[in-house]
């Protein structure tokens, strides 16, 4: 039976008013990360956003905007790590009581006061873990040597008390389990995008030039003068050169880099747009990444290594565990001793004198990425952990089911 106009009206009236109607509203929370940042915007936010949540995002910045349907809400960014305590983390917690979402989701420790503010007023709250912090710590430069383990011991004590209070904490790393309770934590591993890195009519590697890439952070720890050193001891009848995006750090690394042998053979690119990294990959033969063996890189997933698979490189890595199974076990790339330039110039040379091998190489890869090392059931673990946490009707923090729990990709 048709109802009468006046009624199907009222009746619609009534159901937009109800709140069980209204998409969930969340907010996503960072004094550190740039509002453009690929995992929180381009991956969890813009996930989340598809899947009907109402997303907005908090970060240093200048005004607002709208991007892939996720609403960017900015703070002024600091210039100093004291201006960025004093100034930038209350402008994110003001900004954040301001919204008044359904749950809160914060990226970095030092918002962990913010993310306890919000659970006390009754709010849910993520913290997401992006690497094991207290581990960082010990290398920190910047902190005085003495005092790194103090400092390293009270981030550690905070991170074990705030998991005990928060709702959820969402890990980026496997070995971080061994941290925090593996029923009150979900891994969403950093994996690419497939429809960034999976190019349609790139050349074959025999059509490629001799050109090797790294993509990232350029530090000493990273590898940076090792890439330079290796460089300087290719044959210059090769014709190879090596191409480096990124930010220095320090910037003084620039100047000590360029006075390096080798230096004439690379071409420093500076920071390049994703749509920028993804062409430059498309036309390289070879990804880099040999990262020195301080606290939390051996363990760590580097974005970079399968964002180089994606886009159907061969790589070379630095031999640790994690790594060499990951790369021998698909059979895409070489590794080599971490701080080796000798054994990196090998393995170039290797490898971009045979395309064939890179080709092939490349292609399992990218196979091994398409199957396994994508976002997109990550992605899924994120939007299933939201439902869960948003359907309880209690404020107390979340306890994963047993079968939620063991419910995680098969690690590598």
């Amino acid at each position: 039976m048709k109802w009468p106009l006046c009624i199907r009206l009222f009746r619609a009236l009534m159901k937009s008013s109800d709140p069980a109607c209204h998409p969930a509203k969340v907010v996503h929370l960072t004094s550190v990360h740039p509002s453009w940042d690929v995992r929180i915007l381009e991956k969890e936010c813009r996930t989340l956003a598809r899947e009907g949540f109402r997303v907005t995002l908090v970060a240093p910045g200048h005004g607002e905007a709208l991007v892939h349907g996720v609403r960017v809400r900015s703070v002024p960014a600091a210039s100093r790590r004291l201006e960025r305590a004093l100034l930038t983390i209350p402008r994110v917690y003001r900004a954040a009581l301001a919204e008044d979402a359904d749950l809160y989701h914060f990226h970095d420790p030092e918002l962990i006061p913010v993310g306890l503010l919000l659970k006390l007023q009754g709010k849910r709250v993520i913290y997401d873990v992006h690497e094991d912090v207290p581990r960082d710590i010990l290398s920190k430069s910047w902190l005085p040597r003495r005092l790194r383990p103090s400092i390293a011991w009270a981030v550690a004590t905070v991170e074990a008390l705030a998991a005990r209070m928060l709702d959820a904490l969402v890990l980026v790393i496997p070995m971080e389990h061994r941290r925090f309770p593996r029923r009150r934590s979900v891994l969403v591993r950093n994996f690419p995008l497939l429809e960034e890195f999976l190019p349609a009519g790139a050349p074959p590697h025999a059509d490629r030039a001799l050109l090797a890439v790294y993509v990232g952070i350029i530090a000493e720890p990273r590898g940076a003068l090792d890439m330079v050193g290796a460089m300087s001891r290719l044959p210059t009848t090769l014709g190879a050169r090596l191409a480096i995006a990124g930010p220095f750090r320090p910037p003084e690394l620039e100047d000590r880099l360029r006075a390096q042998p080798g230096s004439e053979r690379i071409d420093l690119l500076g920071w390049l747009s994703r749509q920028q990294i993804s062409g430059l990959l498309a036309g390289a033969r070879v990804g880099i990444c040999v990262l020195h063996p301080i606290p939390g890189f051996p363990e760590s997933y580097p974005v970079k290594l399968f964002e180089y698979m994606a886009a159907g490189l061969a790589v070379i890595v630095s031999d640790f565990p994690v790594w060499r199974d990951i790369v021998l076990g698909v059979r895409c790339g070489l590794v080599v001793n971490p701080g080796s330039p000798v054994e990196l110039a090998q393995a170039l040379e290797s490898l971009l004198k045979n395309p064939e091998t890179t080709q092939a190489m490349g292609h399992r890869g990218r196979l091994a990425v398409r199957e396994r090392y994508n976002w997109s059931p990550e992605g899924i673990r994120l939007v299933d952990l939201y439902r869960r946490l948003l359907d309880q009707t209690s404020t107390s923090p979340l306890r994963l089911t047993r079968e939620s729990a063991n419910h995680q990709a098969p690690l590598p």
